[in-house]
Formats: C-alpha cells, structure tokens, sequence
C-alpha cells in the first residue's frame, strides 16, 4: 500500500503540524500492514489524521470567512456542530457552517461529504459508550484515513477555492 499525500494540490495548505499529523496516519498505515502482531482495534491509525482533518476544516472556514478569527481561536467552536445537517434550528447560531458549505459549493454535497467523514472517522472511533465499542479493523482504519483525505480533496475540486494561495 503506497498513499502520497505531499502531491496533493491542498498539501501546502496545510499547518506544518497538520502535515506531520497526517503523514504520521499514513506511515502507520503503511507499517502496520506488514506487522506481524493483529490487535484489536486500529483506531489508533487515524487519530493522527482525524486531528490534522480538524485543524484542515477549521483553517478552512476561517479562510473562506465561515468563521470569525475569535472562534478559530477560541476554545468552544465545535467541528461536529458546525457541520451538522440534523442540528436543532435553535443551535443554528454564529458558526453552523453546513448552509454556508452548501451555498458557497453548488449545494449540499461537499458539506455532507465532510459532515459523514467527521462522523464516521473522527467522532465515532474517539469515543466509547457502552453498547457501541466502536472498534476498527487495519482495513477500516485506512478505510477511514483514505475518507479524510479523500474529503480533503473534494473540498479542493468542489469549491471554488485556491488552497495553494491562501495566505495565513
């Protein structure tokens, strides 16, 4: 398994410890798939990933103006609100960015895109509940990585947004 990352056209976008984080998912995925010893969980691989996904997305609704500097920088900004198509109305307040996505990028779509891979391959596997374990195989786990990345690259397509030029 070989996945390149540092030609992406939205790599140099990146924060230099959002780089480091996701080409840290990448390399254990590409270790562990020869490792000898099975666990039982791999979550483990994208934690890296789903980290660097957040620092992405929120360096992202700030550059397009979705975001005020003071939620970028502020602690109660919150990607899973933000993103939520189910979101209560009355939450809807200053920072839900789903509507702002679906206008800005021709429609519903990339925010449904992003939404479902914040779900699925950052919130799901960081936490636990009683009746839901949560637990990923090494496939889902790179299954999970490739959706970040994947979404990532959706964003560059999708909008109409030269990431490459952004400057901070």
């Amino acid at each position: 398994m070989s996945i390149h990352i540092e030609n992406k056209p939205w790599f140099s976008y990146l924060d230099e410890d959002i780089q480091e984080s996701l080409k840290l998912s990448v390399q254990l995925a590409e270790v562990s798939a020869e490792w000898s010893r099975r666990y039982h969980d791999y979550s483990f691989l994208v934690f890296p990933a789903a980290k660097a996904y957040e620092g992405f997305l929120k360096n992202l609704f700030l550059d397009m103006g979705f975001i005020s500097k003071e939620q970028y920088k502020g602690k109660r900004f919150r990607i899973g609100k933000a993103l939520n198509p189910h979101l209560d109305k009355k939450y809807q307040d200053d920072g839900w960015v789903y509507d702002e996505i679906s206008k800005y990028c021709g429609g519903p779509d990339l925010a449904d895109t992003l939404w479902k891979t914040w779900k699925e391959s950052r919130n799901v596997l960081f936490h636990w509940f009683p009746d839901e374990k949560n637990v990923v195989t090494h496939n889902e786990a790179v299954e999970r990585l490739l959706a970040i990345i994947g979404a990532m690259d959706e964003v560059y397509t999708a909008c109409e947004v030269d990431l490459t030029n952004v400057k901070k």
